[in-house]
């Protein structure tokens, strides 16, 4: 039987000790028992190309124009996403979310070929309270273009997927953990 998206990011996160387990603090200022570096994924080629082959039938469901992320997390994703959308003959483009807006030039929140009104799928490597994703989210809501997903690799199951579900978002997450640490499929 061939195996999942999803199955073959966690076999490959595994591979590639982007999942470790021992005492980490993260960013949001929780700990865990585990910790997953989703770059050490999404910045290798093998595992780039398998998130954005998990993630592109998402975007073609919910018809998203473009995919929008949070730098740094977001930055391969998307990248990616972009580039075997191209490849597949249905584009998708890549925007990237600054943590604030460029106080020079363009003075611009959103990096790339944004479009007002555009439908937008935001994505990040984990959800943990979902701050970052927020950040996102807000940024495209405020360039007039409208959410129709929040997708991620990794969901921790912190509170962060719940609130944006709460806010009325559909949220998508190609792993989650559980309350023991063991992250699985879904």
């Amino acid at each position: 039987m061939a195996k999942s998206a999803a199955e073959i990011v966690l076999e490959l996160a595994k591979q590639k000790g982007a999942l470790t387990f021992g005492e980490f603090t993260l960013s949001g200022g929780g700990t865990s028992s585990y910790y997953f570096d989703g770059r050490l994924v999404t910045l290798d080629p093998e595992g780039a190309y398998h998130v954005a082959k998990a993630i592109i039938p998402i975007l073609r469901e919910c018809r998203a124009d473009a995919i929008a992320g949070p730098t740094l997390g977001a930055d391969p994703i998307v990248s990616a996403v972009s580039v075997l959308s191209y490849v597949e003959g249905r584009p998708v483009s890549a925007l990237i979310v600054r943590k604030e807006a460029k106080q020079h030039g363009s003075k611009r929140a959103i990096e790339g070929p944004l479009t007002q009104g555009a439908r937008v799928a935001v994505v990040d490597d984990t959800c943990s309270t979902g701050a970052s994703l927020f950040l996102a989210i807000d940024a495209v809501e405020e360039a007039e273009c409208k959410v129709v997903k929040v997708i991620t690799i990794l969901d921790r199951h912190q509170g962060g997927s719940d609130e944006i579900r709460r806010r009325g978002y559909g949220f998508v997450t190609l792993l989650e953990a559980n309350e023991s640490g063991e992250i699985n499929p879904v």
